[in-house]
């Protein structure tokens, strides 16, 4: 039995690829839920509530939340592929326990978890980026390199999601995270306000969470504007998701093989 960390192989494309083939299946109920409620954020928010607040940092109101929704949506779809597809392959359908017995290691496993998270985070990313561009909440000329920063987003927030499945005793202990972790970053990172509007140090202890870098990168890109300090958000990101992965792989190792 071994506990020690292993890189991940490219089989890990064979876990992808069994998630998108059952996926498949229920396609269209799977957009649905993916797409319905950012949506509504964006034209309730954007279209409703933007016609009373007018413009934020110098934007309409559409268009600051229009980012912001696109940045939360790739958290969120993320963290909970991998908290109840995960959860389950983990340990209600075993199907981490019969990879195991082909030549996957569990670094390939947790990998292609993360991977087809992140994938679902783009899918979904994907579909509020066209519709939103139809409501003219990503008019800027180079709004589709807000895609590439949605997968990033989901690689990490997958990572960070698989640790908690490693730990959690049961489905129950989801919401704990989801209501310490996920809706404080969904409330105070900039998806509906900007950090400059809180108190000094409440926004310098936000500025390090993972989404304000997400939304930091995305927001300029969806307007039309370059983001500053593109490397330390990328860098910062990747740290993130470099550090939560190589524990997700430890601790999921040690919890179906101990």
């Amino acid at each position: 039995m071994h506990h020690h960390f292993s890189m991940p192989s490219w089989r890990f494309l064979q876990v992808w690829r069994r998630h998108f083939l059952v996926w498949r299946k229920t396609l269209w109920a799977s957009l649905a839920g993916n797409l319905g409620e950012p949506l509504l954020y964006i034209a309730g928010m954007g279209l409703g509530l933007g016609t009373f607040v007018g413009t934020l940092d110098g934007m309409p109101y559409l268009l600051f939340v229009g980012g912001g929704i696109l940045a939360a949506s790739s958290m969120n779809t993320a963290t909970f592929e991998a908290f109840y597809g995960g959860f389950t392959r983990m340990t209600r359908q075993n199907t981490f326990h019969a990879m195991l017995v082909t030549p996957l290691d569990t670094a390939d496993i947790v990998a292609g978890e993360v991977a087809w998270a992140a994938s679902k985070s783009l899918l979904a990313g994907s579909a509020i980026f066209l519709v939103g561009a139809l409501l003219g909440a990503f008019p800027g000329p180079y709004a589709i390199l807000a895609l590439p920063v949605v997968l990033l987003s989901g690689l990490v927030f997958a990572a960070l999601g698989m640790v908690v499945v490693a730990i959690s005793p049961g489905y129950e202990f989801f919401p704990y995270y989801s209501t310490f972790v996920i809706t404080p970053m969904f409330m105070f990172c900039g998806v509906f306000f900007p950090l400059s509007g809180m108190p000094e140090p409440l926004a310098t202890a936000i500025y390090w969470l993972p989404l304000s870098h997400v939304v930091a990168l995305i927001r300029p890109l969806t307007i039309g504007a370059w983001p500053s300090d593109i490397l330390l958000h990328l860098a910062l990101l990747l740290g993130y998701f470099l550090v939560a992965f190589y524990w997700a792989v430890r601790l999921v190792k040690r919890r179906i093989l101990v």
